[in-house]
């Protein structure tokens, strides 16, 4: 069967489709990719051999002026034109959208040639794009158990799969906790000012300081917090960049980030206690956070919130309490078959 897999602009969007991708190229299936031209090298790079690519003219229409709001849904309106004429001369037998602006305009296609169409929302709250595509298509698969902000009266099936992550995530789920005393912080690819300065002010607070931090930021900020850490005998490897992150989260005992979606659920699939720090602007975060937090693994909080009083009080009760460390990791831990549930709900 010829699938259609559409993708956005984002490696939060790209990798999971690219692991749907290669699952379904194993089981004999002919893939297309489609994606915002900004990854088409992450998507081509990432590709199952023989897949075909192909871009789709596509931006956000968030927050933005009236005008490029304007420009923005011209080209969703072309993308949707060009691929409803592609589809009548070379129809996919199924389209699988895994979100972003780029999604919409081949579900729309889609669903005017009625091919049954798919949609996978990453986050635990509905994105714009995704919500405005849902009434479009057949199956909403969700990476949380429950999402907020659903259109009322969809008529499409909701299933709880998962979400995709790369392979080395799923190898060392459920590994032990190492109980060495190992705080990782992660603000995403670009760091977060935030979690720099917090994180800092706080361990200098701390009376017991014998823990080791793996801290990634932003390169400007490596030299300063090095020296910080250096100057205050606090052991530390801070670096911009993990190449690592399953390894880099398998072996630390507790983790401060950001609440995307990839994040939370690389939490859950290898089981480790989080402390969750939405990104202020994104309800999307706040909901992935609250998530993961109603598991029992950790705690979600507000930036407001987030102070290095709070943090340095936090982070001696739990370093100094192993054994809740190991409950929360426990209750972390959430199976990851997504990929596998996917493939089986697009192909049944």
């Amino acid at each position: 069967m010829k699938i259609w897999i559409a993708t956005g602009g984002t490696g939060g969007h790209v990798f999971p489709a690219l692991s749907v991708a290669a699952e379904l190229a194993a089981r004999g299936h002919k893939i297309i990719i489609s994606s915002d031209g900004r990854v088409k090298k992450m998507v081509r790079d990432g590709a199952p051999c023989g897949a075909k690519i192909t871009s789709v003219w596509a931006s956000g229409v968030g927050a933005k002026s009236r005008i490029q709001q304007i420009i923005a849904l011209t080209k969703i309106g072309v993308s949707a034109i060009w691929l409803i004429i592609r589809f009548m001369f070379s129809r996919p037998g199924r389209v699988v959208a895994f979100g972003g602006y780029a999604s919409v305009a081949p579900v729309f296609a889609a669903h005017v040639w009625h091919i049954p169409t798919f949609l996978h929302e990453q986050n635990a709250a509905i994105g714009r794009a995704n919500k405005f595509a849902m009434r479009w298509v057949k199956t909403l698969m969700t990476s949380f158990p429950n999402v907020d902000g659903m259109p009322k009266n969809t008529a499409a099936n909701v299933v709880y799969t998962g979400l995709p992550v790369r392979r080395e995530f799923i190898d060392v789920a459920g590994a032990p906790l190492p109980n060495a005393g190992h705080l990782l912080i992660t603000g995403g690819s670009l760091g977060s000012k935030i979690l720099d300065d917090v994180v800092s002010a706080a361990v200098l607070q701390m009376k017991n300081k014998k823990i080791f931090i793996t801290h990634q930021t932003r390169p400007e900020n490596v030299a300063r917090l090095q020296k910080l850490y250096a100057d205050n005998k606090i052991r530390a490897n801070v670096l911009s960049f993990i190449h690592d992150m399953a390894s880099a989260i398998k072996d630390a005992d507790l983790i401060i980030s950001r609440g995307g979606a990839s994040t939370v659920i690389e939490l859950e699939t290898i089981g480790r206690a989080a402390i969750i720090v939405p990104l202020n602007i994104n309800p999307d975060q706040a909901a992935n956070a609250a998530s993961f937090a109603r598991l029992g693994g950790g705690f979600a909080v507000p930036q407001e919130k987030f102070t290095p009083k709070w943090l340095a009080a936090t982070l001696t009760e739990l370093f100094d309490n192993p054994a809740r460390l190991e409950k929360m990791a426990k209750k972390s831990l959430v199976e990851n078959n997504a990929v596998v549930l996917i493939a089986d709900e697009i192909t049944k």
